[in-house]
This record gives C-alpha cells, sequence and structure tokens, in this order.
C-alpha cells in the first residue's frame, strides 16, 4: 500500500472531506501541483479549478473557486473560498459561478487577477464536468 497523507478540504459552509490519500492534485495560483507523503511543508494560493485527491477508496474531484492550500510531509489541508463536489456542479451553479466572478473583476482593482478568476471559471465550463 502506497503511504498517505492526511487529506482536509473545509470551506465556509461545511467540511467536505477529511480522508487518508495518496496524492492531492492542486490548482494553485502560479501553477498546478501535487502533494504526496513526504512533500516539503508549503503554503499556496488556489485558483478556480478542479482539485483532485486520490484516495484508498478512488479518486474524488472537487470544483474550487479560491483560497488556500497547506502542503506538509503528512498532511493537506485546503480551505476553499467556494467547494463543490463534481458531482453536485450543474450547468445552472457554473453560470452563477461565472457571473458572480464577472461582477466582482468589474470592481476589483487587480484586474489582471480578476480577469484570470473569470478565464478559469470559463475554462471549466468548457470542459466536460457537467
Amino acid at each position: 500500500m502506497a503511504s498517505t497523507v492526511q487529506f482536509d478540504l473545509v470551506s465556509p459552509e461545511r467540511r467536505l472531506a477529511s480522508f487518508a490519500a495518496t496524492e492531492v492534485q492542486i490548482p494553485g495560483f502560479l501553477g498546478d501541483m501535487t502533494a504526496m507523503t513526504g512533500h516539503a511543508s508549503t503554503i499556496t494560493g488556489l485558483r478556480p479549478g478542479v482539485l483532485r485527491v486520490i484516495g484508498t477508496e478512488g479518486a474524488k474531484s472537487y470544483i474550487v473557486t479560491g483560497g488556500f492550500a497547506e502542503i506538509s510531509a503528512t498532511g493537506v489541508s485546503v480551505l476553499a473560498e467556494l467547494a463543490v463536489p463534481v458531482e453536485e456542479l450543474t450547468q445552472a451553479k457554473l453560470d452563477v459561478l461565472i457571473a458572480d466572478a464577472c461582477e466582482a473583476a468589474a470592481v476589483n482593482p487587480d484586474k489582471d487577477a480578476a480577469d484570470k478568476a473569470v478565464a478559469d471559471l470559463m475554462a471549466l465550463k468548457a470542459t466536460a464536468l457537467v
């Protein structure tokens, strides 16, 4: 059996996951990364994207819109602004997320970051997730 890390995913609304994982694929703000046992301690910002977790009982995927991930040699804790299990995501929910991001981009002083968040959500819409 492969070594595992403790994976925890929480959002302001609820705790979505807490289980042993062999790898966690993170949509980092500066690029995608994979955390596994023995990873160097890191804190990274999240961009909108798919968080994939390979656990002892299979793979699970979540849509995240932002937040932070704290990675250590023995665990990965993700604090998401918003997180939705992929199986719960509908086209209507995704359209609302995109509309909210567009509205926020209109008033955000960091125009580049806001536009990138909108583009990341539009890329999710273009995939076959929903």
